[in-house]
């Protein structure tokens, strides 16, 4: 009984460790971001979540300004991030001149960048199946390679993101937080001055558009996911969340939602916006509401084609006989050094030749000294003369 008790009131005594911390928002989402994939192996379209791209770059809704001079009409998205990709100070003339000729390869090479901006696509991916580096994995991507078999690998798409910039950011540097892009976007009525010609009142206005690049909002978006998920979101959801699988959400609303994030730090965050819904009408600054999806409508998203699995089946062997064939030759080079007959440093070459010379020479004065002692010719060896 008194050990009973003993543990009992041991037990009692025990301090109470406090559970597990909560993760915060967005820890999760941020961690699982990036796509891996061992080198070789396919990105599926559920990998790159393609039913979303597509929505977001057909979309046709022109609401955005453009930073192009001259050009006063909407775009659409698609278009202003294609532009912003074209106008990068990365961006080569041959990748130029391929956008233009191929309007499909840019809005390919737009989802690619996409993917990249947002940090699903990590710089240790590459897209050509004869890229030599260890520092990189090859992936071929049946669903974003229909124009062109050798896209950008991920190190030059986030090079070229990172100086698509607006004209006025070339030489300062550009928001890098939600509330500076918003102070750039919102119209300010300052006081109105005079006109010493008309004698009116003239509105001065401070707000800017776009405030900054779609790219380097993106950017910005992407690193604040986690406090804006209580801004836009309900907390348990934030921006990453929208390019990641597995979440159960419709991809056509998870494009409108990030439609609807564009528009309001690019174009207006307190007006009616293109893609709002009752509520995110009647609870602004929230993004629309997105609907969960079933199993069955989870299957039909996504859904790799016969063609694509078979595509992505012939690279991956293309990948594999590449590195064997690499494999092969770097282990022929090795065997050639090592049976390769040695060879002299051209600064001690004559110091050699003539330790050896010295040594051949005493070698043969060795010789006829002895040839001269036990010889037949030697006198000390003659008979008597008879």
């Amino acid at each position: 009984m008194a050990s009973t008790s003993a543990t009992g009131s041991s037990h009692q005594n025990q301090p109470a460790w406090p559970p597990d911390p909560i993760p915060p928002v967005g820890y999760l989402s941020r961690k699982a971001l990036p796509i891996k994939r061992n080198d070789a192996e396919p990105l599926t379209r559920e990998d790159v979540q393609f039913d979303l791209l597509h929505y977001i770059f057909s979309d046709k809704t022109a609401a955005f300004s453009t930073s192009s001079p001259g050009k006063a009409t909407k775009v659409t998205f698609s278009e202003l991030y294609i532009n912003a990709l074209y106008s990068s100070a990365k961006c080569s003339k041959v990748l130029k001149d391929k956008m233009i000729d191929t309007p499909a390869f840019a809005t390919e090479l737009a989802k690619f960048s996409l993917l990249t901006n947002v940090g699903r696509i990590n710089t240790t991916m590459a897209f050509f199946p004869e890229m030599k580096t260890a520092l990189r994995t090859y992936h071929p991507v049946p669903s974003l390679q229909k124009t062109d078999g050798n896209a950008q690998d991920a190190p030059r798409i986030k090079n070229c993101l990172k100086a698509a910039l607006l004209p006025s950011e070339l030489k300062t540097i550009p928001p890098s937080t939600p509330e500076e892009i918003l102070a750039k976007s919102v119209s300010l009525m300052i006081m109105p001055e005079i006109n010493p010609v008309l004698t009116s009142f003239v509105p001065k206005q401070a707000g800017q558009k776009p405030p900054t690049s779609v790219v380097n909002l993106i950017f910005v978006l992407s690193n604040h996911a986690a406090p804006l998920a209580v801004v836009h979101f309900d907390g348990n959801l934030n921006f990453l969340d929208l390019f990641l699988p597995r979440k159960g959400l419709s991809s056509a609303d998870r494009s409108k939602v990030f439609l609807w994030l564009i528009y309001h730090y690019l174009e207006d965050p307190e007006g009616p916006n293109p893609w709002d819904d009752d509520y995110s009408k009647a609870n602004r600054p929230r993004v629309p509401k997105m609907r969960y999806l079933n199993e069955a409508e989870q299957n039909q998203e996504n859904v790799d084609t016969p063609e694509e699995i078979e595509w992505g089946r012939k690279m991956t062997a293309q990948r594999n006989l590449f590195l064997q064939r690499l494999v092969a030759s770097v282990e022929s080079e090795k065997k050639s050094k090592n049976t390769a007959a040695p060879h002299f440093v051209p600064g001690n070459a004559s110091r050699i030749i003539k330790i050896q010379a010295n040594q051949s020479l005493s070698k043969i004065s060795s010789g006829s000294t002895t040839t001269t002692s036990t010889g037949p010719l030697d006198s000390s060896n003659a008979g008597p003369t008879p």
